[in-house]
């Protein structure tokens, strides 16, 4: 068997470039870029999706890979696959940041353990929803929906320098607010309704001054805050499907699918 040097260049090139995809996906996606999921395991899984998507990939442009242009491209690459990866993240960064304010409400922030998700210190309020919410994105076959995503981005979205425009890449910043109005949506019931508990007690505290509101506020707000978590579960984990819906909806927006 004998190859050229252009031969050669152009086989290394089909297969470097969706897997600078592949891999950048792998980085930010939640779920793949758990501290407990291995960096080779993640690189395995991103060399198997590229040699199944080598065959199938249209026309390359007749670039060098290591030229001024191929590292442009490259850095688009980069630039699809984190981008995919960030809007999921910014929905479970939202659960992140609604069981944090729920926590906070009824007393319970100081009680916090290690995200697996990120390796920061999360209250538990907020870590027993990203555990709820990453079964409900398993049991969706979220994950998978993701890699047939970016599988198929490269016949929507093929490889090229100017794959992205503005308007994509303005989307893209915009969904970073849905972090806060997601998350405080998720939260409001459960923040509100200790709202008006807090407002209760500092009106008995007014009316009985020698009554240690502190002792008694904390278990009937630790109580509630508990009940009020199991009544809305059901609401916010169907607000999160919402959310999962809408970010795979501006992915597929953006990848063109």
């Amino acid at each position: 068997m004998h190859f050229t040097e252009a031969e050669l260049m152009a086989k290394v090139t089909a297969f470097v470039w969706p897997l600078i995809r592949i891999g950048a996906l792998f980085i930010a996606a939640p779920l793949f870029s758990l501290h407990g999921v291995p960096a080779r395991v993640r690189l395995i899984l991103a060399v198997v999706l590229t040699l199944v998507v080598m065959p199938v990939l249209p026309p390359l442009p007749p670039i060098e890979l290591f030229s001024y242009q191929g590292l442009l491209i490259a850095a688009h690459q980069v630039f699809i696959g984190l981008a995919t990866g960030f809007i999921l993240q910014m929905v479970f960064g939202a659960i992140v940041f609604g069981g944090q304010g729920i926590a906070y409400g009824m007393g319970l922030g100081f009680a916090s353990m290690v995200d697996p998700q990120n390796g920061q210190q999360v209250p538990v309020v907020a870590q027993f929803y990203v555990i709820m919410s990453t079964l409900i994105f398993l049991a969706m076959d979220g994950h998978l929906l993701l890699i047939k995503l970016i599988l198929d981005s490269f016949a929507t979205l093929p490889i090229a320098v100017d794959s992205l425009d503005k308007a994509d890449i303005w989307s893209i910043i915009a969904w970073g607010s849905r972090l806060f109005a997601g998350g405080l949506l998720l939260a409001l019931p459960v923040i509100a309704s200790l709202l008006l508990v807090n407002v209760s007690f500092g009106v008995a505290s007014r009316a009985a001054p020698q009554l240690n509101i502190f002792s008694i506020g904390f278990p009937v707000t630790l109580m509630l805050g508990l009940l009020l978590i199991w009544l809305t579960l059901p609401s916010v984990l169907e607000n999160f499907t919402g959310l999962l819906m809408d970010a795979y909806e501006l992915i597929g927006q953006i990848l063109r699918i």
